[in-house]
């Protein structure tokens, strides 16, 4: 039996937004029996995403979170409407590993499966963010799951 999770968040152009919006995935990833280590792994890249728009985005627009969850991934869309910026030039220099800032998109590439970014001048940026999800087959929703699926093949 598939299972799907959809959410579509529109947040303040705020820092105080990023706790928020790491909430509300992990409260559904741990519903649906994602594992600690998936879920830490998927929140973290989530807030690199956020702080970045919080960090550079330029106008005082609203951002949007999309959140897709099934049996198999993570799919996250984080778009804002700002200026945008060169993607060519920001994956290929990396700041050193012990730079206080400068960091967010190798980590982001270090933790999900899958990244994109799309990005506009004075149209804004959308980072794409996709991860293979491991569940905890003790969760009750896992559970319940598995044993609708053997009836369904019985």
């Amino acid at each position: 039996m598939p299972m799907e999770i959809n959410l579509t968040l529109c947040l303040p152009r705020d820092e105080m937004s990023i706790p928020v919006v790491r909430h509300i995935c992990d409260y559904a990833m741990g519903e649906v029996g994602v594992d600690r280590t998936c879920r830490a792994d998927i929140l973290l890249a989530l807030t690199e995403a956020c702080t970045n728009v919080t960090a550079h985005s330029t106008t005082e627009n609203e951002y949007e979170v999309a959140i897709h969850i099934d049996d198999k991934r993570c799919e996250i869309r984080v778009v804002d409407s700002g200026k945008g910026f060169d993607v060519d030039l920001a994956e290929h220099e990396a700041a050193p590993p012990d730079a206080e800032s400068g960091r967010g998109i190798a980590l982001m590439q270090a933790l999900v499966d899958r990244i994109a970014f799309e990005s506009k001048p004075e149209n804004g940026t959308i980072v794409h963010l996709e991860k293979v999800l491991s569940y905890d087959e003790t969760n009750p929703v896992r559970v319940a799951l598995a044993a609708a699926g053997a009836r369904s093949r019985a």
